[in-house]
């Protein structure tokens, strides 16, 4: 086997060898399934051969595939070893360097950023905030070690992989009439006064879609750019919005609900490293701690 194939680039195959599809393969690992085909054909190029077959929208293992899955048990028993025993992380001077858009740094990182640091107070880290458009560039380019954004990136440089998914739902001020609802449907908005976020934010294309496909029409006076103002201006009474709930539900003023709405609409949260480097221990460290957190408030988004 190659020294240079990544750890990352192991992940991937090794579900590949489980699943047989790349689109099976990307939800197991919380991943896109470009990122999926990307990741493979940058493994048969750095091995000069090819992995896996193309057989009516399957992949069948090659000879050199069933090879290296054969060493890869002790590899990920060695790293399950370090992860779980792990208690500090190795001297380091430079500071590691994360970004979030607003909704995110504002309303779920601190909280992770305090208990990182009681766990490693040794570890420097300098946050930033941006737009998730915005940060995917920053990131190839390697000014940021790790973001947290909430659309898809898709851009070679850099590497994403979802840590949340989260349906829609309808944030309403309680004495709203729709409050009374259990669900919330398209029909239901259908000229009601709307908050929409603005065309640049995933949620806003997914719920075009499905109020499109109900001839539904909200009236949507205000467009706004961060889920914060969105909810601000329902609080104001200025009508309802859908929104990604993770992690605005987590401080959702008690004037405000949330209702759940369908059809359903997936909403992902992705990590986000340059893939021109491995993450660093820090980087690793801070992910695990990301990903223990949400799964302790994974009540809140259900």
């Amino acid at each position: 086997m190659k020294s240079d194939l990544t750890l990352r680039e192991l992940e991937v195959l090794r579900a590949l060898m489980d699943h047989n599809t790349a689109t099976a393969a990307a939800e197991a690992l919380g991943l896109s399934q470009p990122a999926i085909s990307r990741t493979l054909s940058q493994m048969e190029a750095t091995l000069g051969r090819k992995l896996f077959l193309r057989e009516g929208g399957r992949l069948l293992p090659t000879d050199e595939a069933r090879k290296i899955d054969s060493e890869l048990d002790v590899i990920f028993a060695a790293i399950s070893r370090i992860e779980t025993q792990s208690t500090d992380l190795p001297p380091s001077e430079r500071p590691m360097y994360l970004a979030t858009p607003p909704t995110i740094g504002h309303g779920f990182l601190p909280q992770v950023m305090a208990e990182f640091n009681r766990r490693f107070p040794r570890q420097k880290i300098v946050a930033d905030i941006g737009s998730s458009d915005s940060l995917v560039t920053q990131v190839a380019e390697g000014r940021f070690d790790l973001a947290l954004v909430d659309s898809e990136p898709n851009h070679p440089g850099v590497w994403a992989e979802a840590f949340r998914t989260s349906d829609l739902v309808c944030v309403m001020r309680r004495d709203n009439p729709l409050a009374e609802r259990d669900v919330i449907t398209p029909r239901d908005l259908d000229g009601q006064p709307f908050v929409a976020q603005t065309r640049r934010h995933t949620v806003r294309a997914a719920q075009d879609g499905v109020l499109a496909a109900a001839n539904a029409h909200p009236d949507a006076i205000f467009e706004v750019g961060t889920v914060v103002l969105a909810t601000q201006l329902v609080l104001q009474g200025a009508g309802v919005a859908l929104i990604n709930p993770f992690p605005t539900i987590l401080r959702l003023d008690p004037a405000l609900c949330a209702r759940p709405f369908r059809p359903r609409v997936a909403m992902r949260t992705w990590f986000m490293t340059p893939a021109s480097s491995r993450p660093s221990a820090a980087v690793l460290a801070f992910m695990k701690l990301v990903r223990e957190t949400v799964a302790s408030q994974k009540g809140y988004f259900e």
